[in-house]
């Protein structure tokens, strides 16, 4: 059996292989409907850079911008009067995590929206950060920390990372709240992260196990593949419930699905495939083609030329193409199989795609 060729050349993933029987908490495979996080967006400026930031005849909006805020702090200035490259123009993002009070901080991230070479050594001056809803939910200022450099001499630069994105450890601090009644709610709706009919209904029976034990009442009730409702009893509390329900553990159903990337060759084999009974073969055919030209020398005292005459050996090698017969009644009996012809990926993506078109393949086939 050729191991290495299939072992050290793929990276073979066995999605629930050896531990497809293993329970996982509730919490880890489910969402609370309504309990999510909101994205802040804003525009800005970066100030201090040591001459790597906006040229402004190439980046208007920067010095509108500068001229604009240096108008608000009482400053006059005249368009087209300064010439500094220690200003750039940057987009703020920001992500508002959901029960979150005013006063608390939160990351930035900062990336440099005009022609500036490195955000190394910048401030952010004080700019608002907004939602979807066009409203200010939190201000951002503060020193950025950037993890990439460029360094530059007169006939050669060097550059690691990324040096015009940056970021501000709590550089944010909230304004607005997102007003909420989640502790009143006696109705909640759970969400599959993967959407499955079998793990949905396994959710159920392992809350209602517990509701009756605990409280004595159904307490779950599955909608569809992706959506289960939870009755809350009165008698506890939302987060005291929510935190019981989450620590119950459940076994996840996975689909069956291979999934290939032709471009690195990675084949995911999930622990559910199977494969009828089929016999297969794979061969590799290498063509060689060897030019060994001639020089052709006319005969003495005559009136013929030199020339060089062409000679071409073509010789052909097919290896492998051995038939091997395998039936997948397990993950382990699959893998064994493809194995056993001696595969290296590009051979185990091709022989999948060709059982799949036969009909033997009984699972997904998702192609990257």
């Amino acid at each position: 059996m050729n191991r290495h060729g299939l072992f050290l050349l793929m990276l073979l993933l066995v999605a629930g292989a050896g531990d497809a029987l293993s329970a996982v908490r509730i919490k880890d495979i489910v969402t609370i409907n309504g309990v999510r996080e909101n994205q802040l967006i804003g525009y800005g400026l970066v100030v201090g850079l040591q001459g790597t930031g906006d040229n402004l005849r190439n980046s208007p909006f920067t010095e509108q911008s500068l001229r604009s805020m240096l108008e608000k702090l009482g400053a006059k200035y005249e368009k087209s009067t300064s010439q500094t490259k220690n200003v750039a123009s940057v987009m703020i993002t920001a992500t508002l995590p959901p029960f979150i009070h005013k006063g608390s901080k939160i990351d930035v991230n900062v990336s440099s929206l005009g022609d500036s070479s490195s955000l190394v050594g910048g401030s952010l001056v004080l700019t608002p950060l907004k939602a979807a809803d066009g409203l200010i939910y939190a201000v951002a200022q503060g020193p950025l920390t950037v993890t990439g450099f460029v360094t530059q001499g007169a006939a050669e630069s060097i550059t690691q990372g990324v040096p015009t994105s940056a970021r501000i450890p709590n550089g944010a601090i909230i304004e607005r709240e997102i007003a909420g009644d989640f502790y009143k709610k006696s109705k909640l709706m759970l969400e599959l992260r993967n959407p499955d009919f079998k793990t949905a209904n396994a959710i159920s029976k392992t809350i209602n196990r517990y509701g009756w034990r605990k409280y004595g009442a159904t307490i779950a009730w599955p909608v569809d593949m992706r959506t289960i409702i939870l009755k809350r009893p009165n008698q506890v509390s939302v987060i005291r419930f929510i935190a019981e329900i989450g620590d119950l553990k459940v076994t996840p159903d996975a689909p069956a699905r291979v999934v290939i990337d032709e471009r690195t060759g990675t084949v995911v084999i999930g622990s559910q495939v199977k494969i009828s009974t089929v016999a297969a073969t794979h061969g590799n055919l290498t063509v060689r083609v060897t030019e060994d030209p001639r020089v052709s020398q006319p005969n003495p005292f005559s009136n013929g030329k030199t020339v060089i005459t062409p000679q071409t050996f073509i010789s052909g090698k097919e290896t492998g193409g051995s038939l091997a017969i395998f039936e997948g009644t397990d993950l382990y009996e699959l893998v064994s199989g493809l194995n056993s012809i001696g595969l290296k990926p590009k051979g185990v993506i091709a022989i999948l795609q060709a059982i799949k078109t036969a009909g033997a393949l009984q699972a997904d086939l998702v192609v990257q």
